[in-house]
């Protein structure tokens, strides 16, 4: 039997969403989205949420900064901490202290603004041992460090070697953060980062190529129900097996962009 945890997420609607612009290899700025559409399955997964009981936090979008909608970057919280982010790309640098004013306003007492290149949840997945950094794109391995120092936490640097999967929660997925189960593509990192993976997880389960550019892997367990993608169709039997339940979404405009249901969602860890 699988037991759901209770989550709280910060999520931001897609307001201004649009492909203005390209820095990684979904976006396509002459192929349009669809603002209603992107909307709609944005609010379906906030609602999906709401329904098996966890909270939903919203951050105000704004105006030309299209990517906010992807909250998980602009940030990461473990224990109550904050480390803010610090984009690589100028087109998405104003998201940081949009992020930091809003956890200042709640609160947060400890709030860190980087000094080095991290992209949030994007390249920070937390499991119930270690802090899983993802490098090779975006995040910086200086980044890494400063992470493990201010959260005190193991962290294990994983280098990304294929820029369909320019961020770690792209190619890995916690289903299980109190037993460090997870799933992942190991095509999407260096020979020793899949021999680290190996070591760690064992009995991960392993995605194929086909799942993991449906955005699979970008996907949020609460310990008992996994969202995910509804394209990711591969996934749905062997989840099951393991005890959970998928719960399939569609979120295809919000792939235009590079992200899915973990890019819309950053886990408040308070």
């Amino acid at each position: 039997m699988r037991t759901a945890r209770t989550r709280r997420f910060l999520m931001c609607p897609p307001a201004h969403y649009r492909i203005t612009y390209s820095i990684n290899p979904w976006m396509d700025p002459s192929k349009p989205v669809d603002p209603a559409l992107a909307l709609f399955q944005w609010e379906d997964l906030r609602e999906r949420y709401r329904g098996l009981g966890h909270t939903v936090e919203v951050l105000d979008a704004l105006p030309g900064l299209p990517d906010m909608v992807f909250a998980a970057n602009g940030a990461t919280v473990i224990d109550g901490r904050v480390l803010g982010a610090r984009f690589a790309n100028p087109e998405r640098a104003a998201e940081a202290p949009a992020h930091l004013a809003w956890f200042r306003a709640r609160g947060y007492a400890e709030i860190r603004e980087p000094e080095h290149v991290n992209e949030g949840e994007g390249d920070f997945v937390v499991t119930s041992s270690w802090i899983l950094a993802g490098q090779g794109f975006r995040s910086s391995p200086l980044g890494h460090d400063e992470a493990q120092e201010f959260f005190r936490r193991p962290v294990i640097s994983l280098e990304l070697t294929d820029p369909r999967f320019y961020h770690l929660d792209t190619a890995l997925a916690v289903l299980d953060d109190t037993a460090d189960e997870v799933m992942y593509y190991p095509g999407a990192f260096s020979p020793g980062s899949r021999a680290v993976l190996e070591r760690l997880f064992p009995q991960a389960l392993l995605a194929t190529e086909e799942d993991a550019v449906a955005f699979g892997l970008n996907a949020v367990s609460d310990g008992a129900n996994v969202l995910l993608p509804r394209a990711a169709t591969g996934l749905l039997a062997p989840l099951r097996a393991r005890g959970f339940t998928p719960v399939p979404l569609d979120m295809s405009e919000l792939h235009k962009a590079g992200g899915s249901v973990k890019c819309c969602s950053l886990e408040l860890r308070d």
